[in-house]
């Protein structure tokens, strides 16, 4: 158990707090709230973006929704780590902000769509949906009219609902028939761009401004997790309300009003946060504001340095987005070996003694999140493509759109992120609190708990049946109080147990693995696609038991993993050394 006997620290506390917590805590909350609705708003419908507008594999999108939320973290290690040494949090919070902005706007350049067009005998149709999001119904279009198709039992015919508006047969053997996608080349590579500049807006916002969340409480002061937990819970204020209205707009209207919703969004923030920074007390300014003025190359400073190393990880994003399929398993298993190589140099050549420990303590968090991100993550692209296809979405007389359930974890971390907070600080006066290598086993054990519970719903719908919609309800449900116990309780633990000299770089770390993470989150999502036609699948039957099983299999190996990690928590606690 966690014996929290620490109390304010002077050097940090200030007269000027908000709920007993500095007030510079909820200029933050309210700006990573806004950075949390762009960013969730638009994860929320890309997914579908890909596989319905620009009529990407649902292998090809995983993957390259895997890339790019990957990248997102990836390069926080970056922006940190210059954040550490030159700029400061302010300055690189507000520089990757103002790139945030750029790349939700530039989501909303949608153009016409690809087009998928089925040649038979001869002669050309179109293939299109009618609806977005995992709703439409597939169309094919002749010069005499439009009739809806589908596809029999295995796939192997495609089925033609009124013939005799289109000119062809009632049934068509899929052999005897070919299918090519035209693109629009110019608004394709408007998407990537965008998504590198979002990329590298979070790489400079995210591991900064918590880093700064960090700075406001002293070593000791046992305000630090509820503060973390509230930072936390504004975070999910913004994905919550993203959800919903990003996700009703860009289904029901188009997608360019949801993805420039998400950029609106993303504006309030900046200005909130350029608007109240002194707020912060001045925790957040440069280490040495006289060296951000030295020349590195002719007439570039080091601060013009660093914010053009910012337009390199955009060109760099750009094109590992654009080849996302190139990006081998084994080269991110190499990158990771790296900074894990380095993190243990770096503790054992410039930490000793405790300082050394909590460091080496520090990499066995940032390790222990994989499984749990992982698995959490198909929520954006498996998980939101099983949602629009498998699952009987008819609430209180509506079809909810697909996107909309993305809401539903943001939604339990507001109602809960309180009362979790609350229960922390209740079980540590009466030193009853779980030590936090205990909660990481634990919400890494819900990950794998959340896929076992909507394996048994699917199986109980049947192999050509809707699922309940309850039991999406409940894999988020069980998510969330997983991630209450792993993510806002990590981030406080890296920004204790990190040398208060390397805390940006070893929150850039923390983040690079959440971005391993996606990257292994994509590659389990890519093991559930299935072939599409026009953007839907034309298996049913074969695509869930697909589900099934890859489903199955990794809800198995986090819950074991979660268990060995319950084993050695009393290893890790100790290597803590009180900083629990």
């Amino acid at each position: 158990m966690t014996d929290v006997s620490g109390t304010i620290d002077a050097e940090t506390a200030s007269d000027k707090t908000i709920l007993g917590h500095p007030r510079g805590l909820f200029i933050l909350f309210m700006t990573e709230m806004w950075e949390r609705f762009s960013y969730y708003g638009m994860r929320g419908l890309l997914i579908f973006y890909l596989t319905e507008h620009f009529l990407f594999s649902q292998e090809r999108s995983s993957i390259i929704y895997g890339a790019y939320t990957a990248l997102v973290y990836v390069m926080t290690i970056i922006g940190g780590s210059l954040a550490d040494r030159y700029l400061g949090s302010r300055k690189a919070v507000t520089f990757g902000a103002i790139l945030l902005v750029l790349g939700h706007f530039g989501m909303a350049f949608e153009g016409n769509g690809s087009r998928e067009i089925l040649s038979y005998n001869g002669a050309e149709y179109e293939i299109t949906l009618d609806a977005r999001g995992g709703s439409g119904n597939q169309i094919i279009v002749s010069d005499q009219g439009a009739s809806l198709i589908t596809f029999s039992e295995g796939a192997t015919q495609m089925l033609v609902d009124d013939p005799d508006a289109v000119g062809l047969p009632a049934a068509i053997a899929v052999t005897d028939y070919s299918r090519r996608t035209e693109t629009e080349a110019l608004y394709v590579n408007i998407l990537y761009l965008s998504l590198a500049l979002i990329i590298a807006g979070v790489g400079y916002l995210k591991a900064n401004i918590s880093t700064i969340v960090g700075s406001l409480y002293g070593f000791g002061d046992i305000r630090r997790d509820s503060g973390f937990t509230i930072f936390y819970m504004g975070i999910n204020l913004g994905a919550w309300s993203a959800s919903i209205l990003c996700g009703i707009l860009g289904i029901t209207y188009g997608w360019k009003y949801g993805f420039g919703l998400a950029g609106i969004g993303m504006l309030f923030g900046l200005m909130i946060f350029l608007r109240y920074q002194s707020w912060l007390e001045g925790k957040a300014e440069p280490p040495n504001p006289a060296k951000l003025r030295e020349k590195v190359v002719g007439n570039i400073n080091i601060e013009q340095m660093c914010y053009l190393t910012g337009i390199g990880i955009i060109a760099i994003s750009m094109l590992m987005v654009m080849n996302a399929h190139l990006i081998q398993p084994a080269y991110v298993g190499i990158l990771g070996i790296f900074v894990f190589a380095f993190m243990i140099y770096y503790a054992i050549a410039n930490c000793e003694g405790a300082e050394r420990k909590r460091m080496l303590a520090a990499v066995y968090f940032i390790l222990a999140q994989i499984p749990f991100w992982a698995l959490f993550e198909q929520a954006g692209s498996s998980l939101n493509l099983f949602t629009g296809s498998f699952v009987d979405r008819s609430m209180f007389g509506l079809n909810v759109p697909a996107p909309v359930f993305q809401s539903l974890n943001a939604m339990f971390i507001v109602f809960f992120a309180p009362l979790m907070a609350m229960l922390w600080i209740a079980l540590a006066k009466r030193k009853l609190n779980p030590s936090t290598p205990v909660k990481f086993a634990l919400g890494v054990f819900m990950a794998g708990l959340g896929f076992m519970v909507l394996v048994a719903g699917m199986k109980l719908s049947g192999s050509n049946g809707l699922t309940a919609v309850y039991f999406i309800f409940l894999i988020y449900w069980i998510h969330t109080i997983g991630e209450l116990m792993v993510s806002p309780v990590g981030l406080s633990a890296v920004t204790k147990l990190a040398p208060g000299r390397a805390v940006g770089m070893t929150m850039g770390a923390w983040f690079l693995y959440s971005g391993l993470s996606n990257y292994l989150a994509g590659v389990i999502a890519s093991a559930t696609g299935a072939e599409t036609i026009g953007g839907q699948l034309t298996d049913v039957a074969a695509a869930k038991a697909n589900y099934i099983s890859v489903y199955t299999q990794v809800g198995y190996i986090a819950m074991a993993i979660a268990v060995i990690m319950l084993i050695i928590s009393p290893v890790i606690k100790k290597m803590m050394h009180g900083a629990d």
